[in-house]
């Protein structure tokens, strides 16, 4: 039974990693209506990431190497520091920096308090209308090759939000974008290679500790390594298709679910139907 939810989390991981929905809500939530109503836990959200973040690397291939060679010959000066991917390179860096110090800051938190389904559905509702709003007034002008190191670090610090469920790290970052004035397509994409070396730093981290520990995850590691590999399979085409409705379509869909699914939980935690934790 618990390979089998493994499987269907790992579903779900896949499915709303890379839409602006928040997959560590949804891993939260759906733990609360699965047959032993427990949460999946941090970890298993992080290792799961492995998963979907892997198809990212799958699918933007060419992109990061052309950025991570282009950034190693800037260093040695066989490309100027000027070009354009070696300063994208350079920019990941930078906005990957926030979301390290406060992920360790205030990792005990992450694994506790910020899993209130309190908090879930605020966070939902609230970012949702966020993401709307951006989508209404940003200019969405802006390409990749109008990064700054300002934007870079704004889109860092949107992307630490991540760290609080129910915020959506591609959700956080793209209307980081979408307010600098980037267009949709552009805000996404820096959004998905933003968040490679933050996933798989944080999704590795959590790996080597359920290694090292026992006893109190609530799937094993084959059951998670499964549901790391779907996540992958799904997410690899979710990624495609969310690529291509961006550049014709507005957010407005998402916005619309974000807040009926943060608003129902609010109705469902103030009749007692399910518990914050």
């Amino acid at each position: 039974m618990h390979l089998i939810e493994a499987i269907f989390l790992g579903l779900v991981q896949g499915l709303t990693e890379f839409l602006p929905v928040s997959s560590s809500a949804h891993l939260r939530i759906v733990g609360t209506f699965l047959p032993d109503a427990q949460d999946p836990g941090a970890a298993f959200t992080a290792i799961t990431q492995l998963g979907t973040e892997a198809a990212v690397v799958v699918f933007f291939w060419r992109d990061i190497v052309r950025i991570v060679g282009r950034w190693f010959r800037s260093l040695i000066g066989r490309v100027p520091r000027a070009d354009p991917d070696a300063r994208l390179g350079w920019l990941i860096i930078i906005g990957t920096v926030p979301i390290v110090v406060l992920g360790l800051l205030f990792q005990k938190q992450i694994e506790t308090a910020f899993r209130s389904l309190w908090l879930i559905a605020t966070t939902l509702i609230f970012f949702g209308v966020l993401l709307g709003i951006a989508d209404m007034v940003g200019a969405k002008r802006r390409t990749l090759e109008d990064l700054t190191i300002g934007h870079g670090v704004i889109y860092g610090l949107a992307q630490s939000l991540a760290l609080l469920p129910g915020v959506s790290r591609s959700g956080g970052t793209i209307t980081a974008g979408l307010f600098l004035g980037y267009e949709r397509a552009a805000a996404a994409r820096y959004a998905f290679l933003l968040a490679i070396p933050a996933v798989f730093g944080s999704g590795l981290f959590e790996l080597a500790k359920s290694v090292t520990e026992s006893g109190a995850a609530v799937y094993s590691l084959l059951e998670t390594a499964v549901a790391t590999v779907v996540a992958f399979g799904v997410g690899l085409a979710v990624i495609a298709f969310f690529m291509g409705w961006i550049s014709k379509h507005s957010f407005l869909p998402f916005v619309v679910y974000r807040v009926f699914i943060g608003s129902l939980l609010l109705v469902l935690l103030s009749l007692g139907v399910i518990q914050p934790f």
